[in-house]
């Protein structure tokens, strides 16, 4: 079983798309309404183990604010936009798209912005900081930009969403962190770095899994009947994050030491699709496998995308 959930976590630029598909053949074939009770305890099951790991401590440390300050105006004061324009271009006419791709582009940093800083010999210390300061800023901001931005084409359910988030960020995190106090009190910290530490994400993948197959077993039958729709999502989102790692890199590269430059380009690229895609199929409900579709779809990206940059990096920052 262990064995099982590793496979899946590693290789979620394979598996993501397998759920893909057998949502779209079983909810063509068969009515999968009745799936839509999974959707919270799925939620939950995605976003409560990564909330174990989460460092909140970090966030009162001081140190290296210039690194932490130019990641968050990247985050919210330039990607949301580049987000939003490109999906008022190649979507104008449909706004819950467009929504989907502001969702996409307004909750930075993941469990993985971590992993891949780490992988790529960056500041991981920065990189954990990063994360947690992205994802509280985001859980509150993200209302107000869709509000702001889509609130004129679609009636915005803020109660819905700010309860959603409460429900999906800070009730887990809350959790979370009890459930690490307690870890640490009964099994020590040495055996909780060392071994019970690894075993919460995995979990994550099963909701993650979970939720796309969901979202895409919902809107099976639209997917069939125009098929392109698909490929027409990719190229937006191939757009943003091209653009998204070339802003990263250059602020990176010409503004910090290597550590740094290489946590700012992890902490602006990686986005948490997994709440992105909570708060869509949560707050919107019936329309929320709408949105959900093009942030199943981010996942195939970003994963590719990390995973190449990290081959790259000593070429652009040069070795340690």
């Amino acid at each position: 079983m262990w064995k099982i959930l590793s496979f899946l976590q590693k290789n979620l630029v394979w598996t993501i798309p397998v759920m893909m598909i057998l949502g779209i053949i079983t909810g063509y074939f068969f009515d999968m309404s009745f799936i839509k009770v999974t959707i919270v305890p799925l939620t939950f099951l995605m976003v409560y183990p990564m909330m174990v790991n989460l460092q909140i401590e970090k966030v009162l440390s001081l140190e290296g604010m210039k690194c932490q300050v130019v990641t968050q105006i990247i985050n919210f004061g330039v990607i949301p936009f580049i987000a939003f324009g490109l999906g008022n271009y190649f979507f104008p006419d449909s706004p819950m798209i467009i929504l989907g791709l502001l969702f996409t582009a307004l909750l930075p940093t993941s469990g993985m912005t971590i992993s891949w800083t780490g992988f790529a010999k960056g500041n991981v210390n920065a990189a954990i900081k990063m994360t947690v300061v992205g994802l509280v800023i985001g859980s509150l901001a993200t209302p107000f930009y869709a509000k702001w931005l889509m609130g004129e084409v679609i009636e915005m359910p803020m109660q819905k969403i700010f309860t959603s988030i409460a429900v999906i960020v800070f009730l887990p995190m809350l959790f979370g962190y009890i459930t690490k106090v307690l870890i640490i009190k009964y099994f020590g910290k040495e055996k909780y770095q060392n071994g019970i530490k690894q075993k919460f994400p995995v979990f994550s993948t099963l909701g993650v899994l979970g939720i796309v197959y969901v979202a895409m077993s919902l809107k099976a039958r639209g997917i069939i009947n125009n098929p392109m729709m698909l490929i027409d999502y990719l190229i937006p989102l191939v757009l943003l994050y091209f653009i998204n790692f070339t802003i990263s890199t250059v602020v990176g590269k010409l503004f910090f030491n290597r550590g740094d430059g290489i946590a700012i380009v992890y902490g602006t690229v990686m986005r948490n699709l997994s709440i992105a895609l909570a708060i869509a199929m949560t707050a919107f409900t019936e329309r929320g496998s709408e949105i959900a579709i093009i942030i199943a779809m981010a996942y195939i990206i970003q994963v590719q995308s990390a995973a190449w940059y990290v081959k790259f990096t000593d070429k652009i920052f040069g070795q340690l």
